[in-house]
This record gives C-alpha cells, sequence and structure tokens, in this order.
C-alpha cells in the first residue's frame, strides 16, 4: 500500500511506483505478472476496485509510475477513478509516467496530464497473439491510439517475435522520445524472435529514438 520504491527490473528513471486501482486486469494477457504472483501464493484476484487508502501525500521531486500493478486506463475502469488518480497526481510536484494498452483512452484525459509527464503503451509486436494477448487491444489498436500524444514512449516487453518493417513503421509513428526493450523474465514459452532479429530492430529504432535494453533481454542473445 502506498509509494513503493522502484525495485528489480524496472524503468531506470522511475523512482516510485504507486496504484490506485488493484484487483483483477481485464486484459488478462497470460503473461501478466500480478497474475502470475497470486499463483506463487495461491490467492484469488478480486474484482477491479479503487482503493481510496491510496489517496496519500506523493511528496516531491519523485518520478512515479502510476498504476504498475494494473490498466489505470483499461476500458472497464470507471472515469471517476481516473480522475480522482490524476487529480490527485496534481497536488504534488512530481514528474508521472502513465502507461497502458489501452492508449486511445489518453485522449479524454489529455487536459489533466501535463507536459513533463510520460504517457505510454506496450507494444510487445505488431501481430496480435489471442492466446497471450487475452483481451487486451491489439498492437495495431494501441499504436493508433498514440497518435497525436506528446512526451511518448514504447515499451517492447515481453518481445514476442514481430514482422520488422511494419513493427518500425508502426513505432515510427508514435514518435517515442524513448522505446524499451525487455523479453520475457516469467517463463511463458511466448513466441518469441531470433537474436538477430531482436539486433536488426534495435539498430534501426536507434536511428530516431533512444532505445533501453532491459537485462533480461540477454536470454535471448544467448539462445
Amino acid at each position: 500500500m502506498g509509494l513503493n520504491k522502484s525495485q528489480g527490473n524496472m524503468f531506470d528513471f522511475i523512482s516510485h511506483t504507486w496504484n490506485t486501482v488493484k484487483g483483477t486486469c481485464s486484459h488478462d494477457c497470460e503473461y501478466c505478472y500480478m497474475k502470475g504472483i497470486a499463483r506463487r501464493f495461491n490467492k484469488q484476484q478480486c474484482p477491479a476496485y479503487f482503493d481510496e487508502k491510496e489517496l496519500i501525500n506523493l511528496g516531491k521531486d519523485r518520478f512515479i509510475f502510476v498504476g504498475s500493478g494494473n490498466d489505470l486506463f483499461a476500458k472497464d475502469i470507471p472515469a471517476e477513478w481516473i480522475i480522482r488518480t490524476l487529480d490527485h497526481c496534481l497536488k504534488y510536484d512530481n514528474k508521472y509516467l502513465f502507461q497502458t494498452k489501452n492508449p486511445a483512452r489518453f485522449h479524454d484525459f489529455k487536459h489533466k496530464i501535463l507536459a513533463q509527464n510520460i504517457v505510454a503503451t506496450t507494444m510487445e509486436t505488431n501481430r496480435y497473439y489471442l492466446k497471450q494477448m487475452g483481451k487486451a487491444p491489439s498492437p495495431y489498436f494501441r499504436h493508433i491510439g498514440m497518435q497525436g500524444l506528446q512526451n511518448t514512449m514504447i515499451t517492447i516487453e515481453p518481445i514476442m517475435d514481430f514482422d520488422i518493417e511494419e513493427f518500425i513503421n508502426m513505432i515510427y509513428s508514435i514518435k517515442p522520445k524513448q522505446v524499451n526493450i525487455g523479453a520475457d523474465s516469467g517463463n511463458n514459452h511466448l513466441p518469441e524472435p531470433t537474436a538477430e532479429k531482436v539486433i536488426e530492430l534495435i539498430a534501426a529504432l536507434e536511428t530516431f529514438t533512444i532505445v533501453k535494453q532491459k537485462s533480461n533481454l540477454n536470454r535471448i542473445f544467448k539462445v
């Protein structure tokens, strides 16, 4: 509960994580790490809910990942929950990262997401792997949803096999300031690209944006 210091395989610029929405994410992605945690501890996830206890003092001069444990902008999340979360962020002198697999919804709240903050989406590939992606919008609709937004970032994690030209064009159209690339850390047996394809992708992306490689990507390079 409350602010948690960023640990493990997190973005290097994030200092804390914070979650006002708890419970099961409706996207139901096969590889979801929160589902993995629940399985390990034999816990039943409850439906999504807004946690009033999270409306705490967020301090200042922090970079907070809002909604790291759920998707604040998922289709089924009530607008009231999003507004209350964003309004609370505005009370404190921090920077915030908002990341979602439903970025079309960012446009409904642009007036509350200030320019110094980052808006991001996950694009594991350009393809739509139904079994692995559950009920989340397809990568195509995610890239459409990111159009016209400022200060954008893309996370390619866990990376899945892709069509390189189409994938690069989709990412380029978003004009991200940074792209993060990581591999599956949960042994989910995902359809992964070869090391050669990943290297080619990174080289292409570095011609127009900053690319951050997560340490778990080394597993693919060593295969």
